[in-house]
C-alpha cells in the first residue's frame, strides 16, 4: 500500500508515551498513517519499530522553526494531514503562590503556545483541503480546577477557550475541532517525565496542597481510566460526521462536570438579583 492511499494521515505531538503513544498505536491499527512527533524521534522507533505507515519526526513544540519543518516533512511524505492531535504537554504540581514566574512561563510555552504554534502551522493545509479534524488534549482540569493544579488547569482552561473559538471559525471550512477531556487514566502523567513539582513549598498549604501531593503518590498506577480504550474512542471519533466540540472521557470527568454544573446553577440562582442589577434601568 502506498502511503498516500492510507485511510487517514495523523500528526500526533508527544507521541512517544502516554496518550500520544496509545493514539499512534490505535491509528496505525486502524489502517492510518501517522506522523509521530517527539523531541527524540528515536524513542518512537524503539516503541513502534519501522513501517511505511509510520513517520517519526523530531518536533519541539516550543520552537516554531521545528514545528514548521515537521509539518513540511509530513506533507512531503503523505501529501496531506487529516487529523492533528495536539497532545504534547506536561503537568505542574504546586500552589499558585508557590509557582514561580519562570515555572509558569515554561508550562505555558509547551501546553498553550506550543499547541497554538502547531495548529497555526497545520491549518493552511487543512484549509486547502477543506477538511480535517483537530483534537486538542484538554483535561478534567480544563473544566474544573483545584488545589495544587491551578497553573496546570489554567493551561487547560486556555485550551478549552482556544478550541471553542476554533470550532466556530473552522466549521464553515469543513474542519472539525474537538477538545478531549480525560480524567484520571493509567498513564505516566503523575511520573517525573510528565509532571514536575514546584521548587518552592509553603507550609501554610500543608492541609490543602499537602493532601493533594500525598494523593498523587497513591493514585499513580491505580487510575480507573484505560488509555487503550481512550485511543480507540479517539480513532472512532474522527469518523463521525458531526463530532462534539467537547468529549469528556472517563466516569470521573462526567461526575466532575455534573457536580460543577450543579454548583454553578446553585450559585447563579443565589446571586441572580445582584448579577442582573448592573444593567442600565429599562
Amino acid at each position: 500500500m502506498e502511503p498516500k492511499q492510507m485511510k487517514r494521515v495523523w500528526l500526533v505531538t508527544g507521541a512517544s508515551r502516554g496518550f500520544g503513544a496509545e493514539i499512534t498505536k490505535a491509528a496505525l491499527a486502524a489502517g492510518g498513517a501517522v506522523v509521530a512527533t517527539a523531541r527524540d524521534p528515536g524513542r518512537i522507533t524503539e516503541r513502534f519499530g519501522t513501517s511505511e505507515a509510520l513517520l517519526p519526526v523530531a518536533l519541539d513544540v516550543t520552537d516554531e522553526r521545528s514545528v514548521a519543518a515537521a509539518v513540511e516533512t509530513a506533507i512531503a511524505r503523505f501529501g496531506r494531514i487529516d487529523v492533528l492531535v495536539n497532545n504534547a504537554g506536561y503537568g505542574i504540581l504546586g500552589a499558585v503562590e508557590e509557582t514561580s514566574g519562570d515555572e509558569v512561563r515554561r508550562v505555558y510555552e509547551t501546553n498553550v503556545f506550543g499547541l497554538l504554534a502547531v495548529t497555526r502551522a497545520v491549518l493552511p493545509q487543512l484549509r486547502k483541503q477543506r477538511s480535517g479534524h483537530i483534537l486538542n488534549l484538554s483535561s478534567i482540569g480544563g473544566y474544573r480546577s483545584g488545589p495544587g493544579f491551578g497553573i496546570y488547569c489554567s493551561t487547560k482552561f486556555a485550551i478549552e477557550g482556544i478550541s471553542e473559538a476554533l470550532h466556530a471559525e473552522l466549521a464553515p471550512l469543513g474542519i472539525h475541532v474537538t477538545s478531549l477531556e480525560p480524567g484520571y487514566f493509567r498513564t505516566e502523567f503523575f511520573e517525573s517525565k510528565s509532571m514536575v513539582e514546584t521548587d518552592n513549598v509553603i507550609a501554610d498549604y500543608a492541609n490543602t496542597l499537602g493532601k493533594v501531593r500525598s494523593l498523587v503518590k497513591t493514585v499513580s498506577g491505580q487510575q480507573r481510566g484505560d488509555p487503550a480504550r481512550l485511543a480507540r474512542v479517539v480513532v472512532d471519533l474522527v469518523g463521525e460526521e458531526d463530532p462534539p466540540l467537547r468529549l469528556p472521557l472517563g466516569s470521573d470527568t462526567v461526575a466532575a462536570i455534573e457536580a460543577k454544573h450543579a454548583f454553578v446553577e446553585q450559585e447563579l440562582d443565589a446571586w441572580r438579583a445582584v448579577s442582573v442589577s448592573t444593567d442600565f434601568p429599562k
